[in-house]
């Protein structure tokens, strides 16, 4: 009887120190999730005032080009890239005002709405953005290969 009651009882602890190494186990992994999560908003917060700053960059080129096209084509072509121009500032306006978990939920809504837009955006954006990595590798190649002669 004696032996029933320490194999009861052996059992019980084992079963109370894996619940507890579980909780411990689970614990952990919250944390560790939620400093993950943290860090993700903040480099997604950094790589969003990145981007507003390039729009913003990219709205004043397309603000000189407009003078430029005035003066060579007349000011009925300038009206399309100051419109553009316009856009692109107010685009980036937009992303300024808003948190990344807003962005990351009208993204979410839009992908739902509409899938096939989606990918085709995706798609292109890949596209382009192999290009400039490619056009960035091969810059620095031929730089090389002009130090070297």
């Amino acid at each position: 009887m004696a032996d029933e009651t320490i194999d009861v009882t052996a059992e019980t602890t084992a079963e109370s120190a894996k619940r507890t190494a579980a909780d411990t186990i689970r614990e952990k992994a919250g944390e560790i999730g939620s400093e993950a999560a943290d860090r993700a908003r903040a480099f997604a917060s950094e790589g969003k005032d990145k981007a507003t700053g390039a729009l913003d960059e990219v709205a004043k080129m397309m603000q000189s080009a407009a003078l430029d096209v005035d003066a060579r084509l007349g000011e009925q072509y300038g009206k399309y890239a100051r419109t553009a121009a316009d856009g692109i500032s107010n685009f980036a306006d937009s992303l300024r005002g808003k948190e990344v978990d807003d962005l990351v939920e009208d993204v979410t809504k839009f992908v739902r709405k509409s899938p096939a837009i989606a990918v085709g955006v995706a798609a292109g954006l890949g596209f382009v953005l192999a290009r400039l990595i490619k056009s960035g590798i091969d810059a620095a190649s031929d730089a090389a290969d002009n130090d070297k002669a």
